[in-house]
């Protein structure tokens, strides 16, 4: 079954243009971040000051942000310190991850680890891990807190599955939503839950918004593990998750339609083959052929759509339209 959108948004909208209603907002927000991350410390600060500098597109503050303003019509101070929150225990989480990858780059840029070594990189995570806990603490944000941490332990469980499933990989494609959902789907969760339990939403709003950043984000890695399988200029390689021997949707379907030998073939070719360059390309096209592209897509249309239809019951607002549009561009993004 094709996928239509169904809701009137302008699909060509800029980042910017979407961030129109909490231009305002942004900028301080900004400034209230770098605030947080000041330290007395001068190889401290001076790394604190290099990882604002590299910051991307401010995404998750924005999820926080317009979820809050689509909740209550307004954005209240609490919703500062929620998406702070999320910033630091988020970035605290990929300083280590890029520890345990072993990772020289993240965005372009240097990781922490690789200009400053593995043990400073674990310290600076924890310094952000803990200036993310007193924030909230402080303020009596508990309920922010309890969102977040939520989030954060559900992206470790996500990770160590994987890693548990890669082994074998005899991921079903059950097990793979659990894994994009712990893994990236519940931290685009806990921005909109923070959003609109930061302007004191009801319960069922709170819940309504965090479901509805689950399905963004399940959309949005789905989205991710189709890159794999395009064209070069898209800024992620191709055949990066074959080479890196990770089972997305699009193989997962292809290997469920396959013959008992085809998919040991396959299998055998991910396992062992992946470093060839030749291997790698006869796998995309052997998942193409088999329709794993066509279905990823179909799901990943699905998400987003039960992610809109959620949002129908919200209130109208400048809030809500660019939220809506937040989410296409998400999906119609090229990298």
């Amino acid at each position: 079954m094709g996928f239509v959108y169904l809701y009137p948004l302008k699909m060509s909208v800029s980042l910017s243009q979407i961030q129109d209603p909490i231009a305002t907002e942004m900028e301080a927000f900004e400034q209230k971040f770098r605030a947080s991350m000041r330290t007395r410390v001068l190889l401290l600060d001076k790394i604190m000051r290099y990882i604002v500098k590299r910051k991307g597109k401010q995404m998750r503050p924005m999820f926080v942000f317009l979820s809050a303003g689509t909740s209550a019509g307004e954005i209240k101070e609490p919703t500062y310190r929620g998406a702070a929150l999320i910033e630091l225990l988020h970035t605290a989480t990929l300083v280590h991850d890029d520890v345990v990858d072993d990772a020289s780059h993240r965005r372009g840029f240097f990781s922490v680890n690789a200009l400053w070594k593995n043990k400073i990189a674990v310290l600076v995570g924890d310094y952000l891990l803990s200036r993310g806990l007193l924030l909230s603490v402080d303020n009596g944000d508990f309920d922010l807190l309890k969102i977040v941490s939520n989030a954060v332990r559900e992206m470790s469980e996500g990770e160590l599955l994987q890693i548990e499933k890669a082994r074998l990989m005899d991921i079903t494609e059950e097990v793979y939503y659990d894994i994009i959902c712990k893994k990236t789907a519940s931290l685009i969760a806990s921005c909109c839950a923070v959003g609109a339990a930061s302007v004191g939403g009801a319960k069922d709003v709170v819940e309504r918004m965090r479901l509805f950043g689950e399905k963004v984000g399940m959309a949005f890695q789905i989205k991710d593990d189709l890159f794999d399988y395009g064209e070069e200029e898209i800024g992620k390689p191709v055949g990066i998750d074959i080479k890196e021997r990770k089972m997305t949707l699009p193989l997962i379907y292809a290997l469920n339609k396959s013959s008992w030998l085809e998919r040991r073939r396959i299998i055998y070719i991910v396992k062992n083959q992946s470093d060839k360059p030749k291997k790698v390309r006869e796998v995309i096209e052997y998942v193409k052929a088999s329709g794993g592209i066509a279905y990823a897509t179909e799901v990943m249309n699905r998400y987003i759509s039960d992610a809109m239809d959620l949002l129908k019951e919200m209130p109208d607002s400048v809030y809500k339209t660019s939220l809506q549009q937040l989410v296409v561009y998400t999906i119609e993004r090229t990298k």
